[in-house]
């Protein structure tokens, strides 16, 4: 008897481990049909510019050994497919021929080829004339060709003596010191009339020394009056009364 029941509880015992067992695997089951499976990602390339400087750049030009202007900007990036390098911001020093700063730009960005044959600069462009004017424009594009500094957009222009004259176009020589708006010009002069009057006076005295009198065109003196017969001359003003002739 004994021994039956030892024999009952071990059939009981193994029929709790399986269960036990078949439930482990069922969960298990049950636990992987629940989980995404993640299927493998296909490899993105991201394209990446060749060159790219993300701090205070320089960039010199030279003509003939003479500096004529540098560009700093604080990011720089050229692609390998073009030669186009794209700058933000623009801040250019133009240079005369003994190395001194005449003048400066300013703008939002820029973009130039790796040979500087141009320089366009874009957006809130701000420009200072050697002779002191300012320049404002929605773009301004150098030439190395012509060696001019051009726009076909609207521009604004403040000359040294307070003069605001606007316009569309614009046409300068590399160091802006010789400047004309090209068309649609309109502007307001300051003391205009004063300067007017004061212009003519240069004028006048101008032309008055190029063109000093002829002798020909000096003062005759007055001829002396005839004389009497007596040999002294008539009183101003009165008539000579004639002889009075033998009746």
């Amino acid at each position: 008897m004994a021994q039956f029941l030892q024999n009952i509880t071990q059939h009981i015992l193994s029929t709790t481990r399986l269960c036990g067992v078949f439930a482990c695997v069922l969960c298990a089951m049950l636990f992987l049909g629940c989980e995404e499976i993640e299927e493998p990602k296909p490899w993105i390339r991201v394209e990446r510019p060749q060159m790219l400087f993300t701090d205070t750049t320089l960039l010199d030009s030279y003509d003939k050994g003479v500096l004529n202007w540098r560009l700093k900007t604080a990011y720089l990036e050229r692609w390998a497919d073009k030669e186009i390098v794209t700058v933000c911001p623009v801040f250019v020093d133009i240079y005369d021929s003994i190395g001194e700063r005449v003048a400066f730009l300013r703008a939002d960005s820029g973009s130039l080829d790796m040979k500087f044959t141009y320089v366009y600069a874009y957006g809130h462009v701000y420009a200072l004339t050697p002779k002191g004017a300012s320049v404002r424009a929605d773009s301004l594009l150098w030439n190395k060709k012509d060696n001019l500094v051009k726009t076909a957009s609207y521009v604004r222009v403040v000359s040294e003596d307070g003069d605001v004259l606007q316009g569309v176009g614009f046409e300068s020589d590399a160091k802006l010191d010789n400047w004309k708006i090209l068309s649609n010009v309109t502007g307001i002069f300051q003391d205009a009339a004063k300067r007017l009057k004061d212009e003519d006076k240069k004028q006048a005295e101008a032309e008055r020394l190029s063109n000093p009198p002829s002798s020909s065109s000096r003062a005759v003196p007055a001829a002396r009056p005839a004389s009497s017969p007596s040999g002294k001359a008539p009183p101003r003003g009165l008539p000579l009364k004639p002889k009075a002739g033998k009746p």
